[in-house]
């Protein structure tokens, strides 16, 4: 800290020149003797002007050095968060293909299971599970198996089956209409 009695007179009697002369010091991080040497008791407002002129740069420079610190500092965060993100979309691709293949294989087993049914049999069952699962159901049987089942169905749930069955079936359905 500057003594008061260090000053020299001009600056004692004018705070505002006091204030740029602290300000340069906080800035530029000249010491106090620095800032005595630097700035003589005589010292005009040209001489003053030229000090701030001087030192501009350095402080310039020194705010480019905090903000590419601060930057530094982002996009270390930044690449924790992107390896993290990482690390979970590839256990999450893991877990959703061990869940495709599951599903594949039970509807394999279930397709098997009501290809050997009786179309009697079948037709109130699949008539109580969801009705895309039992269109996919019905769409891989056989042709003449999954007529029979239909027909065994009630009417109207058999109406939606088939519905889904022909908007599967329609080349059109998945298309953009744009």
């Amino acid at each position: 800290m500057i003594a008061k009695d260090s000053l020299s007179p001009m600056f004692a009697r004018s705070p505002r020149k006091l204030l740029v002369v602290l300000a340069l010091l906080a800035v530029s991080g000249l010491s106090a003797s620095a800032a005595e040497t630097a700035l003589p008791s005589s010292a005009s407002q040209d001489e003053i002007q030229q000090f701030c002129t001087n030192i501009a740069d350095a402080a310039r420079d020194q705010r480019y050095l905090l903000q590419k610190t601060e930057l530094e500092k982002l996009q270390g965060d930044i690449d924790s968060r992107i390896a993290v993100l990482e690390q979970r979309k590839t256990e999450y691709e893991d877990w959703l293909k061990r869940r495709n293949d599951f599903l594949v294989q039970a509807q394999l087993g279930l397709v098997d299971i009501y290809k050997k049914m009786k179309p009697d049999a079948a037709a109130p069952q699949l008539e109580e599970i969801d009705v895309e699962l039992a269109a996919a159901i019905i769409m891989k049987l056989p042709s003449k198996q999954s007529s029979l089942i239909l027909s065994e169905m009630k009417p109207d749930k058999a109406a939606t089956v088939a519905a889904i069955m022909s908007s599967a079936a329609d080349p059109n359905t998945s298309k953009d209409p744009t």
